[in-house]
């Protein structure tokens, strides 16, 4: 599935026209005035809720399938068209509608896969979300191959939550906190599962990390997970070549470190496989922490690696 991601800002009740961060944009279908392929695309988009253009006539009914409702995530709507980055509405494309709703106590940001039968999926990262709140929004999805269905089957995948005060970020505005962290896509072969953590200074002072980042494994229901061991990354798999060894790292302004946590799913005793969606990092002792979501399945070994903290070249 090919997946493009963005970012809704909201709180309470509302809709909001979102801000593309890559591949479809969010933006409602085919309203008479966006333009089609071939025309001239506008030169500016729509920047808030009043001025966004809005689909035309109703939506098709969302099909009565378990998977159109996950996790308070809910689609409402189906709509022929979809409108890209770069303006131009296209007439084979699909945009759906949705809601998220946010029973936490908190704030929480969410990331939600959508799919939809004969169109690319879309991933989309949509908060912060207010306790009790919900958050309303579009997710555009090209044609991927084929004629598309009449009435796709489109579906709420999966979703993720964290909250809102430990997102990750790899860019905007620099946290209070002086660093920005955050975990890559990672990599999994042969039953071994590889995931870097990044950090980069991104304050006005020099940042000093020393030893291995503290984590908490979570579950889906953000509770921690007991009984895994954290281990030198090294005792899992060492990928690189490179010696994990434990070293002062002091960053400069601009500059990124990096560890990572290495796991392998694998079934070696008798008992229930740990599955853990999240995971809590902080830097050092003391820091702000930080939530990803590296989808840990970790089998029955209880072991999870993390590599010392070292500086990007």
């Amino acid at each position: 599935m090919t997946a493009a991601a963005l970012t809704l800002a909201g709180c309470g009740t509302q809709q909001t026209a979102p801000r593309a961060v890559g591949g479809e944009s969010a933006a409602p279908a085919c309203p008479s005035a966006t333009p089609t392929p071939g025309s001239t695309p506008p030169l500016t988009r729509p920047t808030t809720t009043a001025d966004a253009p809005r689909p035309p006539g109703k939506p098709s009914p969302v099909p009565s399938a378990t998977d159109a409702e996950r996790d308070g995530v809910r689609l409402t709507g189906l709509y022929s068209g979809a409108v890209g980055q770069d303006g131009v509405c296209r007439p084979n494309g699909l945009t759906a509608a949705f809601s998220v709703t946010n029973p936490a106590a908190h704030d929480m940001t969410y990331t939600i896969v959508f799919d939809a039968s004969g169109y690319t999926g879309a991933i989309r990262i949509a908060g912060p979300v207010r306790p009790g709140g919900t958050l309303r929004g579009t997710v555009a999805m090209r044609r991927s191959f084929g004629d598309a269905a009449r009435m796709p089957n489109a579906s709420v995948v999966s979703v993720r939550s964290v909250p809102s005060a430990e997102a990750p970020s790899e860019s905007g505005p620099c946290p209070a906190s002086g660093v920005r962290v955050w975990a890559d896509q990672g990599d999994a072969a042969m039953g071994l599962r590889v995931t870097g953590l990044h950090l980069e200074n991104c304050g006005t002072s020099p940042y000093t990390l020393e030893g291995r980042p503290q984590l908490q494994i979570l579950d889906a229901d953000h509770e921690v997970v007991g009984g895994i061991h954290l281990v030198p990354g090294d005792e899992v798999a060492n990928l690189d070549g490179n010696p994990d060894v434990v070293r002062p790292v002091t960053l400069k302004p601009g500059e990124r470190a990096r560890s990572g946590i290495a796991w392998r799913n694998t079934v070696q005793t008798v008992g229930a496989a740990v599955n853990a969606p999240y995971l809590r990092v902080r830097a050092r002792a003391g820091a702000a922490p930080v939530m990803v979501t590296p989808e840990l399945d970790l089998g029955t070994t209880g072991r999870l690696g993390v590599r010392a903290w070292q500086k990007e070249q």
